[in-house]
């Protein structure tokens, strides 16, 4: 159990937009409040702790917090400066821990002795992933003039609000502890006794999956609202490669060498993220031996999926690129209509595409899955998104959420923690690929995940890509008169081409209102998001437009493909489609993360470089350290063949 009042011996350190209020204070000086001020807001992981300094999952990410953190156009926070700095306390404005689910950012921040985090708000995985690890958490700015002038703050004040199963876990200092007494049955959720209500579809797929007896594999409740404190069972738990070593190593130090895993079947690994990182990896990382820590990560996944008979999905043979990206084979292989899916990635919500409940999880908390089979889950609120009228021609799924998410309540946080579901006469128009997209970026609105309550173009999915038939049920759908925290209104006809400027998914602007043209360096078509059958599809017929006028990615520019999984690979070339870009000068890649995780052929390598992206996520060093636009994969591909961000033709 954490001591009960907190005493934190050490100082403040604001994250300010200022870089030289930065280094002022690691240099010594402690800032008054108002002179930290403007707070940078949305700081994301990738600048708590870059992808390279992920290799590590240790003690040693101490070393590393706030690495990336960009304050104007500097990077004021060095290597070692935190902790040498004595901080206790590390204070940020709104959105604290955007994007990626990484533990290592709060693990880091843990191990350079911060143990407090306040901001105006945070990230729903980053939050929990802190409550996870026992780093405390705060919106409350007051603690700071109490903690600077001593004074012990009771516990009571970092749990109120929360869940009952949350406020325990923060009380016992951590999940592990938490879940070690609850399997000793030293303690018990308090399950919620709600009356039969309306239930959104989300509401109705944790209700089913509600732990109510472990002991007795006893699971479902008739109904829950948002706020409760629950346990689902998930029905796959997968981890990729960057986590599943850091994972192991948090269970063997707080059960041992022994630890029994829960049905093994369900649970997943993938080696997606760096199979090309030796293509890419800078000189000066090299260096540092960051390439022999980062291939460290590979046997050590191995090492543990062969000792618990996992499956992993791994490098092909002849190193050519790996078996799939982790989210897109849960979608093609696994994932199911009314399952609840678990991952170790904030983009798992992709397979929400298929009607399934499918949501990010941290370190922390796949570590615990693996033994006990459920995962906790504070019951999100929903936010409905209605897609009004149809798309027009040559709009898509990438140029809806990029308009999503520059909307005011999306890109100040109001749907932080939210279910989004996506219901209207829209859907007609976006197969599971094209859905996928919405679901997936739910992550970068913030949201607990994206969903889509399955319907005929789902049974044809799983058809089509399994050659399984499957019936859906009739609960598989929102009751009426459920209860939705916001709904937005989409007029989709309306819409046209998307951007994304950049530093943040959210700076979105028409294509049609860019002043003047964009030059770009680099063109990349991948990813979870932007590596799918049919984001190729429509990369492809752009390509095939121009190749039939001659035309040809210019000079100076360069273009990469690289499918999402290998069975998607194998589609494209049977259709034509890689050897059509190929033929317009695009060079073609193995299945990988990639370029998306600053790990592969595609990322810049220059501050001046401008690349146009298919990806989901352009924070600041996210892709290299270039100018990233985002785009739909048509946007991209003619882009590429024009040398500068430019339309593709409908």
């Amino acid at each position: 159990m954490l001591s009960d009042p907190v005493f934190f011996d050490g100082r403040v350190l604001f994250l300010t937009e200022d870089p030289e209020g930065i280094r002022r204070q690691l240099a010594g000086e402690d800032l008054a409040p108002d002179q930290a001020l403007p707070l940078r807001d949305q700081i994301s992981t990738d600048e708590i702790t870059p992808a390279f300094i992920c290799y590590h999952y240790d003690e040693k990410l101490g070393d590393f917090p706030y690495l990336g953190l960009k304050c104007g156009e500097a990077f004021p926070v060095k290597e070692g400066s935190v902790r040498a700095g004595g901080f206790a306390v590390s204070v940020a404005g709104k959105r604290r821990g955007k994007g990626s689910s990484r533990e290592a950012s709060p693990y880091a921040e843990w191990c350079a002795g911060i143990r407090l985090v306040i901001a105006e708000s945070f990230e729903r995985i980053y939050r929990q992933n802190c409550q996870n690890l026992g780093l405390l958490a705060s919106t409350d700015f007051g603690l700071i003039p109490r903690i600077r002038r001593g004074e012990a703050i009771p516990l009571s004040e970092f749990t109120a609000g929360l869940d009952p199963v949350t406020a325990e876990i923060v009380r016992r200092g951590g999940l592990f502890a938490y879940n070690a007494a609850r399997m000793k049955g030293e303690v018990k959720p308090l399950l919620p006794a709600h009356e039969p209500r309306p239930m959104t579809y989300a509401e109705k797929l944790l209700a089913r999956h509600a732990v109510v007896d472990a002991a007795a594999g006893q699971v479902g409740l008739p109904a829950v609202a948002p706020g409760d404190g629950l346990f689902v069972q998930a029905d796959w738990r997968f981890s990729h490669e960057y986590v599943t070593p850091m994972a192991a190593s948090f269970l063997e130090k707080a059960l041992g060498p022994d630890a029994v895993l829960r049905d093994p079947a369900s649970i997943l690994a993938f080696r997606d993220h760096l199979t090309f990182l030796r293509h890419s990896m800078k000189a000066e990382h090299r260096a540092l031996g960051l390439l022999a820590v980062a291939e460290g990560l590979k046997p050590a996944q191995e090492a543990f999926c062969a000792k618990h008979g996992i499956r992993l999905h791994g490098e092909l043979a002849d190193g050519s690129g790996s078996e799939g990206i982790c989210h897109a084979l849960m979608a093609e292989r696994y994932a199911l209509p009314g399952q609840v899916v678990v991952g170790t990635d904030s983009h798992t919500p992709h397979a929400g595409a298929l009607g399934c409940l499918a949501f990010g999880v941290g370190t922390t908390d796949i570590a615990n899955a693996w033994v006990t089979g459920d995962v906790r889950v504070t019951v999100p609120p929903t936010l409905r998104v209605r897609l009004d009228g149809r798309l027009r021609p040559g709009v898509s799924a990438k140029d809806l959420v990029l308009h999503l998410l520059a909307q005011p309540l999306i890109r100040e946080g109001g749907a932080i923690g939210h279910v989004i579901e996506y219901q209207g006469e829209a859907l007609r128009d976006l197969d599971t690929d094209e859905r996928a997209t919405l679901t997936n970026m739910a992550a970068e609105i913030g949201g607990f995940t994206g969903l889509i309550a399955p319907d005929a173009e789902t049974v044809r999915f799983v058809k089509e890509r399994r050659g399984v038939e499957i019936t859906l049920e009739s609960w598989m759908c929102g009751d009426e008169g459920a209860e939705y925290a916001h709904t937005l209104e989409v007029d989709c006809a309306a819409l046209g081409p998307m951007l994304a400027r950049p530093g943040d998914p959210g700076n979105g602007v028409a294509l049609a209102d860019l002043d003047g043209a964009v030059p770009i360096h680099i063109a990349y078509l991948g990813s979870c998001t932007g590596g799918k059958r049919e984001d190729l599809r429509r990369a492809y017929e752009v390509v095939q437009a121009a190749a039939a006028e001659g035309r040809r990615v210019p000079e100076g520019v360069r273009f990469f493909v690289q499918c999402g999984s290998e069975d998607v690979r194998r589609h494209a070339e049977e259709q034509g489609w890689l050897a059509a870009f190929e033929a317009v000068g695009a060079v073609v890649l193995g299945s990988s993360c990639g370029a998306c995780i600053n790990a592969g052929p595609g990322v810049s390598t220059r501050p001046d470089e401008v690349t146009i992206s298919a990806i989901n996520r352009n924070f600041p060093g996210r892709s290299g350290p270039g100018q990233m636009w985002l785009a739909s994969p048509a946007t991209v591909a003619a882009s590429a063949l024009a040398g500068c961000i430019a339309e593709a033709e409908a």
